[in-house]
């Protein structure tokens, strides 16, 4: 019976052991934690937003950087086949708005206890608080070998590096999957926080912390070709801007994304023609009151004073006095409020980490290493990532199904 050897209990690190056990494999999972899955316990707000519902080009759509590569994982193990898998288990699932898909309970837990079920009915040999030292080719033994920091020693057939990437390193990830296979030799993408708050050089964010944004649009760049234009919801921080659509374009920010242009549309319902006629309506009812008063029934009150200055108006100007060059002017400043990108935050903010192990150095069919035969990868250590909704826990469990399987396949081959 072949040997396999997965590092990393995570979501793919899981999938990879199911699959390689069910192909027939003796498998043993090796995690540095005390536990298994433990970022899947925070992930959806500790609810589990563990996959979408959207479907081929729908989903790939929403993955920023290499999503052709996915094509052979989401075909082997889609959205459809890991629902069936945990409500196999006796987890039921829901589905909420924009396709999210979670455990019925909102519980996380569920979702990871799932897989252990399976894992144990599978005879799957669980190590935990296994942390990984190397893992190299035993040339002698045509085997892959693994040494933990403890000193132990494992010879497997085949190794499958499920090692995550660097987000959320209070769970243990650290970007060791990414160091492993630099010893290696092959090629990494530099690691960068990714679906991470965004730091602006302006500091007037700051006088608005605390202040979130419902129906507003965020837009990367000017022009017509943009590779970010979103509507939906932003929070102003001390530090700039954070929310559901900063997370979003954080993802398509350049690698080095300092002086970035953002363009924030508070009215995006509303061409810049029909938002001066809502001002002027405003300015007819407002009779004599000031600039900031008539603000406030476009936006938080807060922001009124703050957006009134930087319009290049004051904010204690009557509106009446208000020509129409000035009205105008201020139209187009609400549509397109300029922010300058400074940076972005650190991995214990990100939620997910882009750059990892070069595509290229995979067979996608397989996720084999071209040229490391009986080395694959999987999950986050991985150069692939996504959009929030859960699109990247169903890449981490499709990416290690299709690992763990090929992983059994070749080995069969071999024998």
């Amino acid at each position: 019976m072949s040997r396999i050897g997965i590092i990393g209990g995570g979501a793919a690190g899981m999938a990879a052991a199911v699959f390689a056990a069910r192909a027939g494999a003796q498998v043993t999972l090796l995690e540095r934690n005390e536990k298994l899955g433990k970022k899947i316990y925070i992930t959806g707000k500790g609810r589990c937003n563990l996959t979408n519902t959207a479907q081929g080009q729908e989903f790939l759509g929403n993955v920023p950087r290499n999503p052709r590569f996915l094509f052979s994982a989401l075909n082997f193990f889609d959205n459809t086949a890991l629902i069936e898998l945990i409500e196999g288990q006796g987890v039921p699932t829901k589905v909420e708005r924009g396709g999210r898909v979670f455990p019925a309970s909102d519980h996380a837990s569920d979702v990871t206890r799932a897989f252990e079920r399976e894992l144990r009915a599978l005879g799957v040999e669980i190590r935990l608080n296994a942390r990984v030292k190397s893992l190299e080719r035993a040339q002698d033994a045509g085997t892959w070998r693994v040494t933990l920091e403890d000193g132990r020693r494992y010879d497997f057939d085949a190794a499958v590096v499920c090692a995550g990437g660097a987000s959320y390193p209070s769970t243990g990830s650290d970007g060791f999957g990414a160091r492993l296979f630099e010893r290696e030799g092959l090629r990494v993408t530099p690691l960068r926080p990714a679906l991470v708050p965004i730091e602006t050089v302006e500091t007037w964010p700051a006088q608005l912390t605390g202040i979130s944004l419902k129906n507003v649009a965020l837009r990367l760049g000017r022009g017509k070709k943009t590779p970010f234009c979103e509507q939906g919801e932003m929070l102003f921080t001390h530090f700039g801007i954070s929310g559901p659509l900063a997370l979003s374009l954080s993802s398509y920010l350049d690698a080095e994304p300092a002086g970035q242009e953002l363009l924030l549309d508070l009215k995006p319902a509303l061409s810049e023609d029909v938002l001066i006629a809502r001002l002027e309506r405003e300015i007819t009812a407002a009779g004599r009151r000031q600039l900031r008063t008539m603000l406030e029934a476009l936006m938080p009150r807060a922001m009124a004073p703050v957006l009134a200055g930087l319009s290049g108006l004051r904010p204690e100007t009557p509106v009446y006095q208000l020509n129409n060059k000035q009205l105008r002017a201020l139209a187009a400043f609400l549509k397109a409020v300029p922010l300058t990108v400074k940076g972005t935050r650190g991995f214990a903010e990100a939620i997910i980490t882009r750059g990892g192990l070069d595509v290229k150095e995979l067979n996608p069919s397989t996720l084999m290493v071209k040229s490391r035969p009986g080395l694959f990868a999987a999950g986050e250590t991985l150069d692939v990532d996504a959009l929030t909704g859960g699109f990247n826990l169903q890449i981490a469990f499709s990416t290690g199904a299709l690992a763990g399987h090929s992983a059994a396949a070749w080995c069969a081959q071999e024998a």
